[in-house]
């Protein structure tokens, strides 16, 4: 059962996240329950006649493939189709959450009392929100009109001050065979964290927290459960269903994942690149298993999505540090500045985040996810003011951007393109 796992980039208030390896038996989806009760399988037939008949015996959920839906059904059903000739019957990989203190493990230089959740904002510009403007006396950000930033997560408290005047989309994915409609509660928190960080606007009276592109339109797609958990599945139809609803409504999108897992899910990867041809720009995080070579998880090692590493707000060779939990790629691809899979592509303040949290209030969490929204949120600013490109045009220019801010700090980063940091870190000016 653990091969089929996937590791969420998931945080708590004082726990920091870090990447799923194991599955815990007290979760939702504990193996002994999975055996018990019914459980999510891939169906694929090997032709559409196959399919039509299996339709009729099955309640389906989502058409990923042109012969294949998923479905739930119990271990007897399944090890009968396991049987049939005609078909090809495979369990669906679970999201699941893990983490471990990362100041216990001395990976990040900060104290528990750091980590509050407060019910004001005890800050409005968040260090990395000003490293990323390249501003230290920065007050307020702009930008981002007219830009979709979906955010595929926990879901998000989209009547957080600093979040409503943003939201256009809400949606579950997690307890329906379709999308739910104005239905995106977030009781875990890492959604609304990661939302802040890409589109906070300091609400109404502007005494609250600022993203990096607070004019951007929030998708809040809920994927995962409040405990952390989900199936592949309702992942990959939320990435297609955010590129349809591109494509329908004429608008420019940017796909924020901060989760991922340590194999490459077919359904995830597949939902991907078909967003990636609707001209939908991708961006995941990397994966906090660092700091080993070849530790980025997926979709953010596709080549079709932008991974992200964790800057810490600390100096070092006269740069930001790329910090030890932030997974690594390859240091044979060094230097090339081309992205292969398993290549981190730039970086973004990742440690000590203060965002948006799920009660109405705020908090400060760390990871890969953190960094995330922060690209999320650039590429929105800097699309609302480049219409006219590409999603690739678009992506290039994010590239050169980080080329301007070589990061040198940390396991792996050196000069040019590395294995820890990528292209750098981009930045508004």
């Amino acid at each position: 059962m653990k091969s089929t796992l996937l590791g969420l980039l998931l945080a708590g208030s004082i726990i920091n996240p870090a990447y799923a390896t194991t599955m815990n038996n007290s979760e939702d989806y504990s193996e002994n329950n999975i055996n018990q009760e019914k459980f999510r399988v891939y169906v694929e037939a090997n032709n559409k006649s196959a399919k039509s008949v299996l339709k009729s015996q099955y309640s389906i959920r989502w058409e990923l493939t042109e012969n294949g839906f998923s479905t739930d059904m119990n271990e007897k059903q399944f090890e009968a189709l396991q049987k049939n000739k005609n078909v090809t019957v495979t369990k669906v990989p679970v999201v699941t959450l893990d983490t471990i203190d990362l100041e216990k493990d001395n990976m990040i230089e900060s104290k528990k009392s750091d980590f509050a959740i407060t019910a004001r904002a005890s800050q409005q510009i968040p260090w990395g929100i000003k490293a990323i403007y390249n501003n230290s006396t920065l007050t307020s950000t702009s930008g981002g009109s007219g830009i979709n930033i979906a955010v595929l997560d926990t879901g998000a408290n989209t009547t957080h001050t600093d979040l409503v005047n943003n939201v256009e989309q809400c949606k579950d994915f997690t307890t329906a065979t379709t999308p739910t409609n104005n239905s995106c509660t977030d009781k875990n928190g890492h959604g609304t964290h990661v939302a802040g960080t890409a589109l906070a606007d300091g609400g109404s009276d502007k005494s609250g927290v600022y993203g990096v592109a607070p004019a951007a339109d929030l998708w809040a797609y809920k994927v995962l459960n409040d405990k952390g958990s989900g199936y592949s599945d309702d992942i990959a139809a939320a990435i297609r269903h955010a590129a349809d609803q591109s494509t329908s409504t004429g608008t420019k999108t940017i796909i924020s994942m901060s989760l991922g897992s340590s194999g490459n899910d077919s359904l995830i990867s597949s939902a991907v690149n078909y967003a990636y041809s609707k001209g939908v720009l991708v961006v995941a995080a990397a994966g906090n298993s660092g700091y080993s070579e070849g530790t980025i998880g997926y979709p953010g090692a596709l080549t079709n999505a932008i991974a992200v590493a964790a800057l810490e707000n600390v100096q070092q060779n006269g740069t930001y540090r790329v910090a030890n939990y932030s997974s690594r790629g390859y240091g044979s691809t060094d230097g090339d500045y081309v992205i292969q899979q398993g290549d981190i592509e730039i970086s973004a303040p990742g440690s000590s985040v203060y965002s948006t949290w799920y009660n109405g209030g705020y908090n400060t969490i760390s990871g890969t996810s953190m960094a995330t929204p922060h690209v999320s949120g650039l590429a929105a600013k800097i699309w609302a003011e480049n219409p006219s490109w590409s999603h690739t045009q678009l992506r290039s220019n994010l590239q050169t951007r980080a080329k301007t801010v070589d990061i040198k700090g940390g396991y792996g980063a050196t000069t040019g393109d590395d294995y820890a940091s990528g292209f750098g870190f981009a930045r508004v000016q």
